[in-house]
């Protein structure tokens, strides 16, 4: 069997989502997480694209390990050298360079002709050759591209010592035969193919990134270019979970298998989602709430006489936890220990003593507390080094015929606790306006969702909010089992990330 590399992009074209913009310390964090997963490649950002891309791109370098780490890059020199800069510390550094190669974006785009864009192709790889020994060239809107042109732009690339090709679907235009045919056409035409890894990089414009991936996969390639979630720019990049799951469910069918360690699906599937803010769709493949859910009941009969009936996947495979529902305020840290290790973490990565402290906490309030009260608790750490505001205490009046009135105090970075009062349409637009007044917060509320993480009156409360300022979207995420609580928490989350 042959081994289907995984490069991941959701660091870079994952955050061009509408929304999905993430600060140092997400990326980093994620960044780690996927070195774990297994991923072969991490695009780590567009590093010549913003000072902060830059940072994030230097960042990743240093941290990851295992896989190469890439910065995105224009065929120009000033691009490439500022990619060299940012990589400088990477264990592996690897170069992405692109140009469009089709014929409506020579026009339109970059008013170039074709034998212009070979010129600038030759140049680039050659300059970037003399700073990197892993090269991926792309040939943006390759799938829309004329082939003859299209081989002979991969040949030179080829020739002048890029190691990977790739071949992007770029606008999701393709259809899976006529991927497979391009791949195959690619394979007889480029000159030195043999030689490097074939990448494609697919959108899900028309719902096919992954139908085209793998299609692509039947006809050669040897590396697929993913997100997690299938976040991406406009409708999103091939999805990671579904790649890699497809390809290990019929791994006989494939004859191929990935380096990837399923049993960490989920788990940042879920990290994704709550840094992003982006919640993951409940008929979502692999990672959806009703992925492994039967409610009809032939579909409960069958199961429960044989798994396979109806399910092709193991729960276990991707990490899904069971919600055995066993502890208590009775129970001690080991026990809490135990269970965080068995849901996929790694306890090292986090301040036990914290969390004990906040599950014995919740346990006073609940009665049990199940598996998704604790990774809500564990993802509910703060993202933000040296915070600076926290949640003091509230006081909330709030009533159909009344105005409502909230007082809030919280706890500045100077350890000084500042008080407000404010009114408002709610309880939360009151608490919200309250804080802003303390904080002096101009950021616009775009977005604010409330989500139970586990059933009955006493569920554990989930609060995304996302604010906007200068043109940048923040993420601020809360949970407890007041739900204004909860949202107080993520409102001052995210004001701590502009701060």
């Amino acid at each position: 069997m042959r081994k289907i590399k995984i490069f991941d992009t959701t660091l870079r074209d994952g955050e061009q989502s509408p929304g999905c913009s993430m600060n140092l310390q997400e990326k980093v964090e994620l960044a780690i997480e996927l070195d774990k997963l297994g991923v072969d490649v991490i695009e780590a950002g567009f590093a010549i694209c913003s000072d902060d891309d830059f940072n994030a791109v230097q960042a990743v370098a240093k941290v990851v390990k295992n896989a190469q780490v890439v910065s995105l890059a224009r065929a120009n020199e000033k691009d490439i050298e500022c990619a060299y800069q940012a990589l400088k510390e990477a264990t592996k550094p690897m170069l992405h360079i692109f140009i469009a190669t089709s014929d409506i974006h020579l026009e339109h785009k970059l008013n170039m002709t074709r034998d212009e864009v070979l010129s600038r192709v030759e140049s680039t790889v050659k300059f970037a050759k003399e700073r990197f020994e892993f090269i991926e060239f792309s040939a943006e809107d390759a799938s829309r591209s004329d082939r003859e042109f299209l081989a002979q732009v991969y040949s030179l690339a080829i020739k002048n010592g890029v190691t990977t090709i790739n071949v992007p679907d770029t606008v999701g235009y393709s259809m899976p035969k006529e991927m497979e045919e391009l791949i195959i056409y690619l394979k007889a035409n480029v000159e030195g193919i043999e030689n490097v890894d074939i990448s494609v990089h697919c959108h899900d414009d028309l719902g096919l990134a992954t139908a085209n991936s793998l299609s692509a996969l039947l006809a050669g390639a040897t590396q697929v270019e993913c997100t997690i979630n299938g976040i991406g720019e406009r409708a999103g990049n091939a999805s990671l979970e579904e790649i890699v799951m497809s390809i290990k469910t019929r791994k006989n069918f494939y004859e191929a298998y990935t380096d990837i360690n399923t049993k960490r699906i989920y788990k940042i599937s879920k990290l994704l989602s709550n840094i992003s803010g982006t919640p993951v769709a409940p008929n979502k493949a692999i990672v959806g709430a009703n992925a492994f859910a039967h409610e009809a009941g032939i579909h409960q009969h069958g199961v429960l006489k044989e798994r396979s009936t109806y399910e092709i996947m193991n729960v276990e495979d991707i990490g899904i936890p069971q919600n055995k529902m066993v502890l208590g305020k009775h129970s001690g840290k080991h026990a809490l220990v135990d269970r965080i290790t068995s849901l996929g973490f790694d306890i090292e990565d986090y301040n036990v003593d914290e969390i004990f402290k906040t599950f014995k906490s919740l346990a006073d309030k609940k009665k049990v507390v199940s598996d998704a009260d604790i990774e809500a608790l564990i993802n509910a750490k703060e993202s933000v080094e040296n915070p600076t505001y926290s949640l003091n205490n509230f006081i909330v009046n709030s009533g159909n015929n009344i105005s409502s009135m909230a007082t809030v105090s919280i706890l500045n970075d100077k350890s000084e606790i500042i008080e407000g009062v404010a009114k408002g349409t709610g309880p939360i637009d009151a608490a919200f306006t309250a804080i802003d007044v303390l904080t002096n917060n101009k950021a616009v509320l775009l977005n604010y969702t409330i989500n139970s993480v586990t059933e009955g009156e006493d569920a554990l409360g989930e609060v995304m909010v996302k604010l906007k300022y200068n043109d940048h979207t923040f993420v601020g995420r809360g949970v407890s089992t007041d739900i204004i609580e909860a949202s107080l928490k993520a409102y001052i989350n995210g004001i701590n990330k502009i701060s």
